[in-house]
């Protein structure tokens, strides 16, 4: 028996909406343009319910930004969800690289603080969860940089078009959730008899999917960080 020897399977978002609906009992000689405009909304809102179901690994990445004296907020991209871990380096790339973690602080803790226009090296964070989210460091950077941040954030999903063969921003470990997924939401709208079953299906496919995006290494708990992972 030979295998393909290859890896490039994945499906175009036209495909993903086709897959979805036979899953509902609604072949493609059936499907209209309120079909197609109905999948286009609906594999759009299940990506943003991705996109708030965090982490999402292959959504990682990686950030640096110099810091300038007396600016206590910076803001990031809107497309930013979550900010994952975070540290200020001074002289960042060089052979006297000095890092230190910082960890996050809630509205309130940061509220709490007597003086928050308190100089110095940063040692915690508040991430704003905005439209156009911002960090702001406590204490505020000092004379003493200048200061690196060094963060992993994730983002959000990309969009998801249905023309032009364009497939969707997730992994090929993920597409069968993203189809499971659709045909649920679908059939709330086109075979409400069948909504049950979709659910099961899709929360089984999801369990799966999320299972495999972890990081293989020993658990470490951290309860101050508890508002800031999923598991």
């Amino acid at each position: 028996m030979t295998s393909s020897g290859t890896y490039n399977f994945n499906l175009a978002n036209g495909s993903i909406v086709l897959s979805a609906y036979e899953r509902i009992d609604i072949r493609a000689p059936s499907i209209r343009a309120e079909h197609m405009l109905s999948a286009y909304r609906e594999l759009n809102l299940l990506l943003v319910q991705l996109s708030n179901l965090q982490p999402n690994l292959w959504k990682v990445a990686r950030t640096q930004t110099t810091l300038q004296q007396g600016v206590a907020t910076i803001s990031l991209p809107a497309s930013v969800v979550l900010v994952l871990d975070a540290s200020i380096v001074l002289n960042y790339g060089a052979q006297n690289e000095a890092r230190r973690y910082i960890t996050p602080i809630s509205r309130t803790e940061y509220l709490s603080y007597a003086n928050q226009q308190t100089p110095g090296p940063p040692t915690v964070f508040w991430f704003d969860r905005l439209e156009t989210p911002t960090v702001t460091f406590y204490p505020v950077p000092d004379n003493s940089g200048p200061y690196v941040f060094d963060y992993f954030t994730v983002i959000q999903v990309q969009d998801a078009n249905l023309t032009g063969g364009e497939t969707p921003d997730v992994p090929y470990r993920w597409l069968d959730a993203l189809v499971a997924g659709l045909a649920h939401r679908l059939s709330r709208i086109y075979a409400p008899t069948l909504e049950a079953l979709r659910k099961t299906d899709a929360q089984e496919a999801w369990t799966v999917a999320a299972t495999q995006d972890t990081e293989g290494v020993p658990l470490m708990l951290a309860p101050s960080l508890s508002s800031y992972y999923r598991r």
